[in-house]
């Protein structure tokens, strides 16, 4: 009896697919996993020189394409619902791989006014400086203001579904809708909300990017980014950005991102429960000076997180801060014992960091409440929720006293 054909995902459940896609048993060796394929060249065929060189889709030198590389593109195209991948070192890879492949000087690009560091500086000084590429930042919780900020040269909006580190929550489909009228392309930063509980590109985005250093992977052990799309528009990326770039994943990254991301619908689901407990009970305490979490009611755009959410969770991450100066929020980390001190998020572990009121671009990108306390960042992981509760409880009374 034959076996199911592994390329033919399309007919197969999350859980199915988060087990299954992109795996291959290996013809040499018989292991019902892909093994790590550390090569860095592969066999040419008898005639190489009619061979195209930029080739992304079969390997012949890994910073092209190499095997580990190619199932796990593979699957995030099937997991995320698009009709290809493009796999990079890191997250910010793949996020410069979008913005170097599709603008030239010249063009217009809004993006949100809370984003990932490393894209605020591109696009406030880098790519400007350097390429005349102009950029408007816009709170994207105001579609109304995205609107006002199109021009005639504008060729991409970029926003990230749950901001980093506000939470503030962007409307997909209202954004793809603009940025279709405007003659743009959608790209979404959707580390914060992994599929399966949310895919931008069913809600008109054109291109979804992941730092699969988070979630996917989820163990804390590797880097990567992925860029999900259309095949024409992932083809384009290849060509320019992966090949002639060189922000490649290692054969090793790639095959860890792949084992860790078998386990993804299972992570998300405790975590996303933990954190909207943790959540609440940040917000009951009156030692907390204010909590941002999109699963709460006091959340600004908590209605439409509802909505857009379509009730499989608000993610695994909160904004918070303890009522008292810097030194204070430094000694309530201090004193958490199960919650570990240090960046990134979507690990097995919970993670907390302590950021100041403002990041790059000044205090104004940031709410009130941010810049009189500054935040702390809490990625829940996957330990007991009792546990985070009680840890955080603990690290309360040894910063207040107890009561």
């Amino acid at each position: 009896m034959s076996r199911p054909d592994k390329h033919d995902l399309s007919t197969l459940s999350f859980n199915t697919l988060s087990v299954h896609g992109g795996n291959e048993i290996d013809k040499t060796s018989g292991a019902i996993r892909t093994p790590i394929v550390m090569a860095n060249s592969y066999e040419l065929p008898y005639d190489p020189s009619t061979m195209d060189w930029s080739d992304t889709e079969s390997p012949s030198y890994t910073r092209n394409s190499g095997h580990n590389q190619i199932g796990l593109q593979r699957k995030l195209a099937a997991i995320e619902g698009g009709e290809d991948a493009a796999v990079f070192a890191t997250g910010v890879a793949a996020l410069h791989a979008v913005f170097f492949t599709f603008l030239k000087s010249g063009d217009h690009v809004i993006v949100g006014d809370v984003t990932y560091e490393a894209v605020w500086r591109l696009f406030s000084e880098l790519l400007p400086q350097r390429y005349n590429i102009e950029a408007t930042f816009v709170d994207m919780g105001n579609t109304d203001a995205v609107r006002a900020a199109v021009r005639p040269n504008t060729r991409l909006i970029h926003t990230e579904t749950i901001a980093n580190p506000t939470t503030k929550v962007a409307d997909i489909a209202t954004l793809a809708s603009i940025a279709k009228q405007a003659g743009a392309l959608l790209s979404v930063d959707s580390t914060f909300t992994p599929p399966p509980f949310f895919r931008p590109l069913a809600l008109g985005a054109d291109l979804v990017i992941h730092s699969l250093t988070k979630y996917i992977n989820g163990h804390g052990d590797a880097m990567g980014g992925v860029v999900i799309g259309s095949k024409p528009l992932i083809h384009h990326i290849k060509a320019d950005a992966l090949v002639d770039l060189g922000g490649t994943i290692s054969p090793f990254n790639a095959w860890l991102i792949m084992r860790g991301s078998v386990t993804l619908p299972l992570r998300l689901k405790q975590q996303f429960s933990s954190a909207e407990i943790v959540a609440r009970s940040l917000a009951a305490d009156k030692r907390v000076a204010y909590v941002t979490y999109p699963g709460l009611d006091s959340h600004d755009q908590h209605a439409l997180a509802r909505t857009q959410f379509a009730g499989k969770g608000y993610g695994a991450v909160m904004a918070f801060a303890v009522d008292g100066d810097p030194d204070t929020q430094n000694r309530f980390v201090a004193h958490l014992r199960v919650i570990t001190s240090a960046v990134s998020l979507g690990h097995d572990e919970s993670l907390i960091v302590h950021v100041g009121g403002s990041g790059r671009g000044g205090s104004d990108r940031y709410p009130p409440n941010f810049q009189k306390y500054g935040h702390l960042r809490l990625s829940i992981g996957l330990e007991d929720t009792e546990d985070l509760i009680a840890d955080i409880s603990n690290a309360l009374d040894e910063t207040f006293g107890r009561s």
